[in-house]
């Protein structure tokens, strides 16, 4: 079979970044160098730094991106793309433009007889009262009716804004710190305890590369980032490896 590739946390667009067309024209070459082997590719949240759908207006930007993203899937390549806390508002424009499959939810998924619980990650384990409220009003869809009100020359600069501010102030809660303290490693213990079938858990979110053995047939990977890590998985049928993207 062709293989699965999953990849998270690229934050296109992010003001973070020095260049950040250059950085999109990176991903764009990663996409290049898989896509006669892809089969489908799971984009596990985040994938945009920003991203607001209005109902008659594209936000500008993401060109040789969303191109090569309908390049795959016109090609028959499946793209799935579930919401991060920086893209949560993807609506219709994005699946039908694209072809794309939207999750706005963790979903189960059974791949050549195996079982993957994929997620963001956002909003599983042991997070923080702040941040579950802030959640919470983003996904709201009374705030979001409201936020949609407001001029984008306001609400576009306001999100970058606030985007760069919360990575500069959650930096030293992107490392690692041992699986007794990662909540996601925790989330995925526990649901291990009440349903033991999942052999893959996949999640994005904490801009860590981890590969880790959670029991004799279940394992956890968190994906890294295209921030400093460029990291993917990639899963043949049989193997799930977690990768670095080389042709930089």
């Amino acid at each position: 079979m062709k293989n699965i590739y999953f990849i998270s946390d690229l934050h296109l667009g992010a003001r973070t970044f020095k260049n950040p067309r250059e950085n999109e024209k990176r991903v764009v070459r990663f996409l290049d160098s898989i896509k006669e082997n892809a089969r489908a590719i799971y984009l596990m949240g985040d994938i945009l730094d920003y991203w607001y759908e209005y109902k008659t207006v594209v936000p500008r930007g993401f060109t040789r991106f969303f191109g090569k993203i309908a390049e795959l899937t016109d090609r028959g390549i499946e793209i799935h793309w579930f919401i991060g806390n920086h893209d949560i508002w993807i609506f219709d424009y994005l699946p039908s433009e694209l072809g794309v499959i939207v999750h706005k939810t963790p979903k189960i998924v059974i791949i050549e007889g195996k079982q993957f619980f994929l997620a963001h990650g956002d909003g599983l384990g042991e997070t923080s009262r702040s941040f579950r409220l802030i959640r919470s009003i983003f996904h709201n869809r009374i705030c979001q009716k409201l936020f949609s009100a407001i001029h984008p020359r306001w609400t576009v600069s306001f999100a970058h804004r606030w985007s760069s501010h919360s990575r500069l102030t959650a930096s030293d809660d992107h490392e690692y710190n041992g699986e007794n303290d990662e909540y996601l490693v925790n989330f995925a213990k526990q649901y291990l305890s009440k349903d033991s079938s999942i052999n893959f858990f996949i999640f994005g979110h904490r801009h860590i590369m981890l590969d880790l053995m959670l029991s004799r047939t279940s394992r956890i990977l968190i994906l890294g980032d295209w921030i400093h890590h460029y990291s993917y998985a990639v899963f043949d049928g049989e193997n799930m490896i977690l990768c670095q993207f080389e042709n930089l």
